[in-house]
């Protein structure tokens, strides 16, 4: 099997404090792979180094089969990352921001058209974003993440703030991100029940110990064929959400 991420025995500390524990992550290239734990569990900070925001020693990261800390700039062209929020210019239009962004990414300005189109922007690009929902802010901030084509996507709680439409619209979009564009997308969410209807694959992390990763059928006949996603999540963390 082909792996878009894969770590060995990750570790990370601060203040004295172990965040990430032993962490060998598998996650598989083409897969929609959830990131799951409680508040404080770890996620972040594990998103944070896979992206190399956080440096870390040794060869612990591989993404597409090579080392993180060998060829950094090379592996991170081939990513597109949200961490909560986009940074956008509400001032400016959907179309003013997507265009700094391609400066800044150095991609062709066609480009800017064909994302917005696959985000659903398309119709919107001329309006102020500060006219803009959150959920098309969310969507704007993907759309800036896909402009350099990545081969994966990582998204750290991205339906944060959404209403019921707005996550239901961001659900479809990851879909078919994935199973139309080909795309690998690792999402970080404690919305159980959208992940439940999402993800191909899962990662429950706990104090930054992985408890299980596998497919989700696998997780469901290891555990408790029946139950939801939900309440085998809490079963294993024996915590609130």
């Amino acid at each position: 099997m082909t792996y878009a991420i894969q770590t060995d025995q990750l570790n990370y500390s601060h203040g004295g404090q172990l965040i990430v524990n032993n962490l060998s992550l598998q996650v598989p290239a083409g897969s929609i792979f959830g990131f799951l734990g409680p508040n404080g569990s770890g996620k972040t900070t594990t998103i944070c180094l896979l992206l190399g925001l956080i440096p870390t020693q040794g060869p612990c990261i591989q993404m597409f089969g090579q080392q993180l800390n060998d060829q950094r700039l090379l592996i991170l062209q081939k990513i597109g990352a949200l961490i909560e929020a986009p940074v956008l210019y509400p001032h400016l239009s959907g179309g003013e921001n997507m265009e700094i962004g391609r400066l800044a990414r150095r991609v062709e300005r066609e480009r800017i058209g064909r994302v917005l189109e696959m985000v659903g922007l398309a119709e919107e690009a001329r309006r102020r974003v500060k006219t803009y929902s959150l959920g098309m802010r969310q969507r704007l901030g993907i759309a800036l993440a896909l402009l350099g084509d990545p081969e994966l996507l990582i998204l750290d709680e991205p339906t944060n703030g959404l209403d019921p439409a707005g996550i239901r619209e961001m659900r479809r979009l990851l879909a078919e991100l994935s199973q139309v564009h080909g795309k690998t997308v690792f999402i970080s969410s404690h919305l159980l029940d959208e992940m439940e209807k999402l993800v191909t694959h899962v990662g429950i992390l706990n104090h930054g110990k992985m408890l299980f990763q596998g497919p989700v059928a696998q997780l469901h006949s290891d555990f408790a064929a029946g139950a939801t996603l939900e309440e085998i999540f809490l079963n294993l963390t024996n915590e609130p959400i």
